[in-house]
Formats: C-alpha cells, sequence, structure tokens
C-alpha cells in the first residue's frame, strides 16, 4: 500500500467518522424525554396485576371472587398510603408486592406453585426508572418476600441478578426475612402439581399453557414524577431444571424508563423472554413515538400473538396514562390514581 493510497483512506474515514459525529442517531436514538409538568399528571398513580389466563367467570365462586377482590385492594391500599405521603415509587412498589407475596391468591410468594420436585422456586426483579437501575433474583426458596430481595441486589449489590443458593445468602446478609421453605406450602398449589404428574407424558413433556401465567406484578409513579415497576412469581407448576422465565429477567418481565413507561408482566415466560417484552414497548415508545397504549397493545396482540404467546402486562408512564392489555380469556388487574380513581378487573371487557 502506497503512502499516498493510506493518506487517501485516512483521510476518508476522518470525513466519514465527523459525519457520524454530526449525526450520531442516524435515526436510531430515542428522542430526548420530555417530562410533563405536575400539572400534566396525576399527583401519583398505581397499577397492579395478578397473573393472566383461563380467569372465567363462570369457574369463579363468589367466595373466591371476594377474596381475590380484597387482597388486590389491600396491595392498592398499601402503595397508595407510601404514595398519597409523598413516599417514593420504589417504596409503593415494593409494599404492594408485599401484600400479594403474602396472599395465596396468587402465584407468588405465600401461593407460589410447586416444581416437579415438589419445592417452590421464586423469582423476582425490580427497577427504577429515574436511573435504570435494577435488580433480580432467581430459584429462591427461604424469602417471604422475593421482591425485597430482588431491591436489595438492585440497591445494596454491583450486580443485577442472583440465583438460588448465593440469591439466599445474600438475601440474609441484607437482614431480610428468612422462613422455613414450609411456609410456602399450600393444599391447593400442591394438589396441582399432583394433578401434573399425574398427566405427565415421560415421552413428550405436554405444557399446560394455563399454568404459566401466575405471577403478580406493580408499577407506581410518585409525587416526583418517577416510575418504578416490579415482578414476583413462583414460575411454573411442574417446572424442572431450576426453569426460571421472565420474571427475573430484566427487560423481560420488567422495566422502567421516567422518559417512557414502567412495565410488569405476566405471561408464558420464554415468549416474553425471547421478545424482551417490557423492553420492546419502553422502545417502541422510545425510537418510534407510540403512545403507551399503542406500544402495549403491539407487543401483546400482535407481536406474542403472531408467535404463539400468550399473557398480558400493566404499564404507566409518566403522565399518568394506564395500559393494561391481556390475549388470554382473563388477567387480574388494577390500578388507582390519586383523586380516587379506582378499578380492579378479572375478565375481559
Amino acid at each position: 500500500m502506497t503512502s499516498l493510497f493510506r493518506l487517501s483512506l485516512l483521510l476518508f474515514l476522518g470525513f466519514c467518522f465527523a459525519g457520524c459525529q454530526e449525526s450520531p442517531d442516524n435515526g436510531l436514538t430515542a428522542a430526548p424525554a420530555q417530562q410533563p409538568s405536575a400539572e400534566e399528571r396525576p399527583e401519583y398513580a398505581l397499577v397492579i396485576h395478578g397473573g393472566a389466563g383461563t380467569i372465567l367467570k363462570e369457574n369463579m365462586t363468589d367466595e373466591r371472587a371476594a377474596g381475590i377482590t380484597a387482597a388486590m385492594n389491600a396491595a392498592m391500599d398499601a402503595g397508595e398510603a407510601i404514595l398519597k405521603a409523598g413516599g417514593s415509587s420504589a417504596d409503593a412498589v415494593e409494599a404492594t408486592i408485599w401484600v400479594l407475596e403474602d396472599s395465596p391468591y396468587f402465584n407468588s410468594g405465600r401461593g407460589a406453585v410447586f416444581t416437579n420436585a415438589g419445592i417452590n422456586e421464586l423469582d423476582a426483579s425490580f427497577m427504577t426508572g429515574h436511573d435504570q437501575m435494577a435488580g433480580a433474583v432467581g430459584g429462591i426458596t427461604n424469602l417471604k418476600h422475593p421482591i425485597s430481595a430482588a431491591r436489595a441486589v438492585m440497591e445494596k449489590s454491583e450486580h443485577v441478578l442472583l440465583t438460588g443458593k448465593g440469591a439466599e445468602e445474600f438475601a440474609a446478609g441484607q437482614g431480610l426475612e428468612v422462613v422455613d421453605p414450609s411456609y410456602f406450602f399450600t393444599q391447593e398449589r400442591y394438589d396441582a402439581l399432583q394433578r401434573a404428574l399425574k398427566g405427565e407424558q415421560v415421552e413428550q413433556e405436554k405444557i399446560d399453557v394455563d399454568k404459566k401465567h401466575g405471577t403478580v406484578g406493580c408499577v407506581a409513579l410518585d409525587k416526583q414524577g418517577n416510575l418504578a415497576a416490579g415482578t414476583s412469581t413462583g414460575g411454573m407448576t411442574n417446572k424442572r431444571y431450576n426453569r426460571l422465565g421472565d420474571s427475573p429477567i430484566i427487560g423481560a418481565g420488567t422495566y422502567a424508563d421516567n422518559a417512557t413507561a414502567a412495565v410488569s408482566c405476566t405471561g408464558w415466560g420464554e415468549y416474553f423472554i425471547r421478545y424482551a417484552v417490557a423492553y420492546d414497548v419502553h422502545a417502541r415508545m422510545a425510537y418510534a413515538g407510540a403512545s403507551l397504549k399503542e406500544a402495549a397493545d403491539a407487543v401483546i396482540h400482535n407481536t406474542l400473538v403472531e408467535k404463539g404467546g400468550t399473557g398480558g402486562l400493566i404499564a404507566l408512564d409518566a403522565r399518568g396514562n394506564v395500559a393494561m392489555p391481556f390475549n388470554t380469556p382473563g388477567m387480574y388487574r388494577g390500578y388507582l390514581k390519586a383523586g380516587g380513581e379506582r378499578e380492579i378487573s378479572f375478565y375481559e371487557d
């Protein structure tokens, strides 16, 4: 290579680099966030879900519906008390999910489903929208509130995801409540495992889609305009091999960014992981300028449906807009906003 050619090549590359520097986004960079003023959003807002799947009115007793509704209202009350007092969205998300984790009605914490080995393996994740810090735990068996372990990983460690015994050791070192694994036993979930074991096919495992959708989640907007998201689950009945779904995977089951939205998902985890569902909602808003509803609906009703994935999500943006799409017969969901607006729903509208 001659000196003249080398010089020409360097000059050409220099011009290209300069041009790229002048137009760094090349059409792909997210637009600068236009944060709404206090007058453009509710003082605070909170959204929850308790799982999606075959939730049909004809299969629901009045007693069970009342119990689930009471648990969801109690959870939202816990979060609202913090938001109303000026507390952070992160504190509200944690407090809300604590109540759901303590309820046997939901596949999380106390109501977690059983694995093929007859134990409960719990997963959770947490993310804050003002700084995109995140934490998650997977496959834990003795922590009363997995959501607190996920938050501790976010705030007290240099990591994002801890699993198994290591996650348990870390959480115990942070002073989180440790319980005997028998705490998570409920007869209803154990009976569900026995039914699954009796119907198990050795040659080719048959996965019951309806058993995949038990998860709880919460997203919140506080008075400071900050978003946060959290998700907690017991996974799927009869799961094996320390399987993890989307709930402990940042970008799949949980995501939060003040510039776009806070998202928590529930559904067939493998699909939510493959298509980065929570992050996809954010990306459609950030890069394509989609509204919260447009982004959430497109992911749940188009992307997932086209690929065979089932489930739903809850999402909340910095203006207090709420989205709760799902492509299953039902999803336990609810939201509230400052001023008394509140709603809880189970079934398709």
